[in-house]
């Protein structure tokens, strides 16, 4: 029985900004690794405590909020459909969210933390996409969701 050898990619920053229209404060993947086409792969967030949003969040107890967690994963989800779907031809393309369902918060995220974001396709029509995202950190789950999104044409409103 043979074993067929998947090619596994990584997006570096340089190639994460080519394909999301996000920056600074806002982009939250350092770099995507294991991309096996559309179907998965693994965002990298590196949590660093000179983040504006740990000024306030909380003083003297630092911890990366919720809801940015989740923005992490679809943005890695993000990087994932766009480059499985790149076409060089139709120009640069975005990725909107649509839905957030049975998010899940497990264990606060901390600076010093090395966030791993693992995204899995469930399916795709069209321009829709839904994956399973799980955050952990050390091998341990400290969250998880599942999003859909829709891809199109940067500067087209989607919605």
């Amino acid at each position: 029985m043979s074993e067929e050898k998947r090619e596994l990619r990584t997006a570096e920053i340089q190639q994460i900004l080519e394909l999301l229209p996000h920056r600074y404060p806002f982009l939250l993947v350092d770099r995507v690794i294991d991309m096996d086409a559309d179907k998965s792969a693994i965002g990298i967030k590196n949590v660093t405590f000179n983040e504006p949003h740990f000024t306030g969040h909380f003083p003297g107890q630092p911890i990366m909020p919720g809801v940015l967690i989740i923005e992490a994963m679809a943005q890695t989800a993000g990087v994932l459909c766009i480059s499985a779907n790149e076409d060089p031809s139709s120009g640069p393309r975005s990725v909107f969210f649509l839905t957030i369902d049975g998010a899940k918060f497990r264990k606060p995220v901390v600076p010093g933390d090395r966030l791993e974001l693992h995204v899995t396709k469930l399916k795709s029509r069209g321009k829709l996409w839904k994956y399973m995202a799980v955050a952990m950190v050390d091998g341990e789950k400290v969250a998880e969701a599942e999003i859909s999104a829709m891809i199109s044409d940067r500067g087209e409103v989607a919605l």
